[in-house]
């Protein structure tokens, strides 16, 4: 049977994201992100929900992320779904669902409600190193 794993999203950012690197240098950030949704319920009331997300960026996105984006940042992220598990201290097996970002896009730039339309694509693991997109 054949899968599709994709997941484009987009809203704000929770926190300012954490850019820390692996023992082989390879940088990842931890961003947070608020996606809004609004629908009607059946008696006609509007209902706002917001969904909150975890996403991780690895390589050059998560360094254009430390970057350029701050606590509010809108952003597009295309990515994939991955599911973190682990025992926790108490014995206790734990799970968490959380996406794996592989094109970050910034809606706006900080202060400003106009689209300003830079895009960024993680390379491929295996490809060479990319290089700063127009825009930045």
């Amino acid at each position: 049977m054949a899968s599709f794993n994709r997941v484009i999203l987009m809203g704000n950012l929770t926190r300012d994201p954490k850019v820390r690197h692996t023992t082989s240098g390879k940088a990842v950030a931890d961003i947070g992100l608020a996606v809004n949704d609004r629908r009607k319920e059946a008696d006609g009331e509007w209902v706002d929900e917001t969904t909150f997300v975890d996403v991780t960026l690895w390589g050059r996105t998560a360094e254009v992320a430390g970057e350029y984006l701050s606590k509010g940042s809108p952003i597009l992220v295309e990515g994939r779904l991955k599911l973190d598990s682990w025992q926790a201290d108490d014995g206790q097996k734990r799970s968490k669902l959380k996406v794996i970002g592989e094109r970050l896009q910034m809606i706006g730039k900080k202060g400003d409600s106009k689209p300003q339309g830079n895009s960024y694509s993680a390379p491929a693991e295996d490809s060479q190193p990319a290089t700063r997109p127009s825009g930045f």
